[in-house]
């Protein structure tokens, strides 16, 4: 195959690494800290995650910061949902009145939060019978997103989103991007239910024949959407700053799936907030190799189960950081 070129690939190119003296310095106090060893075991590798990330000894969560992208679907029309296609921009209102459920969330974790229509109205092409975005509207849709994040006065990242129609497409992306047939992937979203959802994975399986095998990033333009695409393109951009993210469910992942296998440790910089009820969130995290901080079975989006993940990673690195070695208490570990 050649290689990918646009916008989102060149985000891929040149992409920086950890502080890992910084990373290593955390890890090791994480060991001398007065409690038994390993009794924090996985919060104390989130600490030394984040520590890398941040380029800090020190690391912590002041300034954590959500956006969510918002876009409809042509798909929708086809019965793939069980809410209306205008269900997208009444959410995307609410969103801005601060009721919606990560407006709440966001000032529970006292969280910044932004709204960024990248094709509220303006759906996307009907992936069963054509391609999602042209390129330039992939690169336009890639560009909001790596410009949500370069505006972000942030410490910590949480990428989300909304848009009636988009487990669909975003099925078909981790099926394109990942292997396997419609019905791996295939879930009930909304909460499609028996001949509906039966519809949903022939309309992804149309989809998937129809542009048979194809790159991984052109897979994310012929079959996701505007909203997962802007959100590859956050989270390249967030890579380029260094800036730590905190992945949410089914869509998130299968919109950055396509970086992990586009350029291999891509999403280092990104932590897996919680597993999903969506059942091929659980098969996408296990591919790419992301293990999950918590499991609620969630299933909402907006970023919600990545934000509900924040105040952990937050407590994770105090419980490094501000909690006294035993040789500083003047102790034997």
């Amino acid at each position: 195959m050649t290689a990918e070129s646009g916008v989102l690939a060149g985000l891929l190119a040149d992409l920086p690494g950890p502080d890992r003296s910084a990373r290593d310095q955390v890890a090791a106090r994480a060991a001398t800290v007065l409690r038994p060893a390993g009794a924090f075991a996985r919060l104390d590798a989130v600490a030394a995650w984040l520590a890398g990330w941040q380029g800090t000894a020190t690391p912590r969560v002041e300034r954590p910061h959500v956006v969510v992208f918002a876009a409809d679907h042509g798909v929708a029309t086809d019965g793939v949902s069980a809410y209306p296609a205008e269900v997208t921009a009444a959410m995307a209102d609410a969103i801005r009145s601060g009721v919606a459920t990560i407006a709440v969330l966001a000032r529970q974790a006292s969280a910044t939060l932004e709204l960024v229509d990248v094709g509220v109205g303006n759906p996307t092409g009907n992936v069963r019978v054509t391609d999602a975005m042209s390129r330039d509207e992939f690169d336009a849709a890639v560009t909001a997103g790596a410009a949500a994040v370069e505006r972000a006065d942030a410490d910590l990242l949480v990428v989300g989103e909304i848009g009636i129609g988009n487990t669909t497409a975003a099925a078909a992306v981790a099926a394109a991007v990942l292997g396997g047939e419609a019905a791996d992937w295939v879930g009930p979203g909304t909460g499609v239910v028996g001949a509906a959802l039966t519809r949903k994975c022939d309309v992804v399986q149309a989809a998937l024949d129809r542009v048979g095998t194809v790159q991984p990033l052109e897979a994310l333009r012929l079959l996701g959407g505007r909203e997962l695409a802007a959100m590859a393109g956050a989270v390249a951009a967030a890579r380029r700053r260094r800036l730590p993210v905190v992945l949410d469910g089914f869509i998130a992942t299968a919109a950055v799936a396509p970086l992990a296998v586009a350029r291999p440790g891509s999403l280092d910089h990104c932590l897996a907030g919680h597993c999903s009820a969506e059942p091929g969130h659980q098969r996408a995290l296990e591919t790419l190799g992301l293990d999950p901080l918590m499991r609620l079975d969630l299933r909402l989006g907006e970023g919600s189960g990545a934000l509900v993940a924040v105040p952990i990673i937050r407590i994770a690195a105090a419980a490094v950081t501000d909690v006294a070695t035993f040789e500083e208490w003047g102790l034997q570990g």
